[in-house]
């Protein structure tokens, strides 16, 4: 089973590439932001309680999170692997992941973070903004926000799967085709 996190600042492209990794490897492609669309949109009870904090341009608490991809990887089970595309956020969310894998009998394969530089990815989420219709895309306040919390509560995720030997590098700055050209290398080494 191959199970990859795919991370990065948003905007960085993650939903991107993971369109393409998904079909390539034959992943279940499991979104954060989709699941919580699905939730918000269908008003669940998770959607509303997480609806709060994105309207803040927040990052959603744990518990709310870890429920919600809980639920969407037992919709799943009989995949060849999951690539997780905003998940975990956080070194919390990152040992809830480990220790459901492995009451699972899984392991993660990798984490693979797309990296570029926060002016160029402020740009890429405003023009973004402009045809998603999401307000959080729209506000370079909030946009900022959004990497302050990054930066605090997420990268210190990069110490974590250095230290279990996961933790993998991708330049995010280029097309399309150059950084999916990246990505596959890198994963193609690692199966």
């Amino acid at each position: 089973m191959i199970n990859i996190v795919l991370f990065g600042k948003p905007g960085a492209g993650k939903g991107t590439q993971a369109e393409f990794l998904k079909t390539r490897y034959n992943l279940t492609h499991i979104s954060t932001g989709d699941v919580f669309r699905y939730n918000l949109k269908n008003e669940t009870e998770l959607g509303k309680q997480a609806k709060v904090y994105i309207d803040r341009g927040d990052l959603v608490p744990d518990e709310i999170t870890i429920n919600m991809l809980k639920d969407e990887v037992e919709k799943n089970t009989d995949t060849k692997g999951f690539l997780f595309d905003g998940f975990p956020r956080t070194i919390d969310q990152a040992k809830a992941l480990d220790e459901f894998f492995e009451s699972k009998g899984w392991n993660l394969t990798a984490t693979v973070a797309l990296e570029a530089d926060d002016e160029i990815l402020v740009q890429r989420l405003l023009e973004r903004g402009k045809t998603s219709g999401r307000a959080d895309d729209q506000d370079e306040k909030l946009i900022r926000n959004r990497y302050q919390e990054y930066n605090e509560k997420t990268a210190p995720l990069i110490d974590y799967y250095k230290k279990q030997h996961k933790f993998y590098a991708v330049d995010g700055i280029g097309s399309i085709q150059e950084i999916t050209e990246r990505l596959t290398l890198l994963i193609d080494k690692l199966i």
